[in-house]
């Protein structure tokens, strides 16, 4: 899960979701799908909308994961809406980035593609030098297992991406 906003909202949001996880694995002896997930979160997020005494999050997120081989995405917002996406963005100039976004994505892209592609978004609307020690890069591989790039092949990326 990754987030633009408020980041004492997203760490509340995030123990929420913990928790969900944890009390569905203790139940059910399974995982809970991604869609289960997003779904649980947005709940959480649209109760808060309508309560009173209390403010809406301030935050949007993206959820990734994996269910059975197939990726999924998703964007939930501060309302309570959530959208499945195969590739978005979210925060600061999101509507430009979606844009060039939309305009390199393919489907039928290979892992490293994907990642380039990114990179090009984020640098095109990155404000000062981005470079491999002021960016995170995550993926979630076949496996299901999600892992965070290393500085060294972030570089890398990047120098292609030059």
């Amino acid at each position: 899960m990754s987030y633009a906003g408020i980041t004492p909202d997203f760490r509340a949001i995030l123990l929420t979701g913990r928790q969900t996880c944890q009390k569905f694995y203790a139940e059910y002896e399974t995982h809970m799908n991604p869609t289960q997930i997003a779904k649980n979160i947005a709940g959480v997020m649209q109760e808060y909308t309508v309560q009173g005494g209390v403010r809406p999050f301030g935050l949007s997120l993206l959820l990734a994961g994996m269910c059975e081989g197939k990726p999924y995405l998703y964007q939930i917002d501060p309302s309570g809406t959530y959208f499945g996406w195969k590739a978005t963005v979210i925060g600061k100039n999101s509507i430009n980035m979606k844009n060039f976004i939309e305009k390199r994505y393919n489907p039928d892209m290979e892992l490293d593609d994907a990642i380039h592609t990114g990179l090009m978004t984020l640098k095109e609307n990155y404000e000062g030098e981005m470079n491999e020690r002021n960016i995170e890069v995550g993926v979630i591989g076949m496996d299901g297992k999600f892992r965070i790039l290393k500085h060294s092949e972030i570089k890398d990326y990047l120098k292609e991406a030059e």
